[in-house]
C-alpha cells in the first residue's frame, strides 16, 4: 500500500457495507485494509465478492475487530444502529479511541452533536482525547437530502415559508423483508403500530436534522412534532424478492417530522412510502413511480429539486444508501487533514470528486 493511502475498514456488509466496500475501492487516496463481519458464514469471504463487484479484492472479512482497528486509520461504521443502538455507539467509541477517524450513518443522535444526549457526546468526546480518532454521522435518507443540499437551495430564494425534504419510495423491489414488514409495517394489519413511527421515534431519527438545518438557519426550533398517516393495499401484490402482501392490510405510511418555529411548521421530513403503486394515489409520486428524494423550499421564488439515484442493477434503495456512502466516505481525507474532534454536517464539505472517472481508483492494502 502506497504511503499517502488511508487505510480505511468497512465494518458491515449490509446494504450500507456493500456500497461502502466499492465506494473505499474506488477513491483516490483510500486503501480498503480490513472489513469486519458479524456473520459466521461471511468470514473469509473476499470483500469484492460481499461488495458484488465481480472481483477479488485481496481482503478476506473477519470478525477480529479489534485485529482489525490495528491496521485502519479510518473506519466507515457501516452496521446497523436502529436495533442495536448501544452496541453501535460502543464500536465506534472503541474506533475513535484506536485513533480512527469514523464516518457512520448508524448514530442519529450524532447527525446534530450539540444535541446528543449528555452522557453519549462525553463518551465520544473523551475517546477523541484519548486516542485523537474524529466522528462523523450523517447519512439517514441520505444525508445530504436533509442538511446540505435543502440549505443550499435556501440560499437562492429572497423569502422562506417552508422548507420540506421528501423521501418518495415504493417498497416493491426492496430486499430486506423483515424492515418492510415490521419496521415499517407493510402488509400487517391497519392497527399494526410499526416501530418506524411509533411516537417519539421520528424524532429520534429525524430531529437532530431538523435542529440542525434550524441552526444553520439562524434560528431555534420552539417544538418537533410528529404527524403519520396509513393507507390500505387495495390489492393483493406478488413481489419477486419479499414474497405476497395481501390487499385490505397496511399498503402505505406517510409522516411527517415538523420542526415549528413560533407554532407553526417551518422546516418538515417527510416520507412517502408505499409497497404498490396503486396506493394512495393522492400522495406524491416519484417522476419514475419507484423513487427519489425531493427538496421543495416554499417561499419565494418556490424552489422544487427532485432526484434520482440508481445503484446495483438500477435499484432505487441502493441508488440511495451509495449516495449516502459517498458522502460520508467522501468525508475521510477531509477528516483526516483536520483536528481530532466531534463534526457535523455543517463542518465537512461536499468536495467535487476527482479521480473518479475510471473504476478502481482506491486501492488495498
Amino acid at each position: 500500500m502506497a504511503d499517502d493511502l488511508i487505510p480505511t475498514l468497512v465494518w458491515g456488509t449490509g446494504n450500507m457495507g456493500r456500497a461502502a466496500i466499492r465506494a473505499v475501492a474506488a477513491r483516490p487516496g483510500l486503501a480498503l485494509c480490513a472489513v469486519v463481519v458479524h456473520d459466521p458464514a461471511k468470514v473469509g469471504r473476499d470483500a469484492g465478492e460481499l461488495a458484488g463487484l465481480g472481483r477479488a479484492l485481496g481482503i478476506a472479512a473477519t470478525d477480529d475487530a479489534e485485529a482489525a482497528l490495528r491496521g485502519a486509520k479510518a473506519v466507515v461504521y457501516a452496521a446497523s444502529g436502529d436495533v442495536r443502538p448501544d452496541e453501535a455507539l460502543d464500536d465506534v467509541v472503541r474506533a475513535v479511541r484506536a485513533g480512527a477517524v469514523v464516518v457512520t450513518p448508524a448514530l442519529y443522535a450524532f447527525y446534530d452533536p450539540r444535541g446528543a444526549p449528555a452522557e453519549q457526546r462525553e463518551r465520544v468526546l473523551a475517546a477523541v482525547a484519548e486516542g485523537g480518532g474524529s466522528l462523523f454521522a450523517s447519512g439517514v435518507d441520505p444525508g445530504w437530502a436533509n442538511d446540505v443540499l435543502p440549505l443550499m437551495l435556501t440560499g437562492l430564494g429572497t423569502r422562506i415559508e417552508e422548507v420540506r425534504c421528501q423521501e418518495i419510495f415504493d417498497y416493491a423491489t426492496y430486499d430486506q423483508e423483515d424492515s418492510v414488514r415490521y419496521l415499517v409495517g407493510m402488509g400487517q394489519p391497519m392497527d399494526y403500530e410499526p416501530m418506524m413511527t411509533a411516537p417519539g421515534v421520528p424524532t429520534m431519527v429525524w430531529g437532530g436534522q431538523l435542529r440542525l438545518m434550524a441552526r444553520a438557519l439562524g434560528t431555534e426550533l420552539s417544538a418537533i412534532t410528529e404527524h403519520v398517516e396509513r393507507a390500505v393495499l387495495p390489492e393483493t401484490v406478488h413481489t419477486a424478492t419479499m414474497g405476497v402482501f395481501e390487499a385490505g392490510t397496511q399498503g402505505g405510511v406517510r409522516f411527517e417530522v415538523r420542526g415549528e418555529i413560533e407554532g407553526k411548521a417551518r422546516i418538515v421530513i417527510e416520507h412517502v412510502t408505499r409497497i404498490h403503486g396503486s396506493v394512495a394515489p393522492d400522495w406524491p409520486r416519484a417522476p419514475d413511480g419507484v423513487g427519489a428524494h425531493r427538496v421543495v423550499i416554499e417561499g419565494h421564488p418556490r424552489i422544487e429539486v427532485t432526484l434520482e439515484a440508481a445503484d446495483e442493477g438500477g435499484n432505487r434503495s441502493a441508488g440511495g444508501n451509495a449516495t449516502a456512502v459517498g458522502r460520508l466516505v467522501g468525508a475521510i481525507a477531509w477528516l483526516a487533514e483536520h483536528e481530532p474532534g466531534l463534526y457535523d454536517a455543517l463542518d465537512v464539505p461536499i468536495r467535487p470528486a476527482t479521480g473518479l472517472w475510471t473504476e478502481g481508483g482506491g486501492g488495498t492494502q
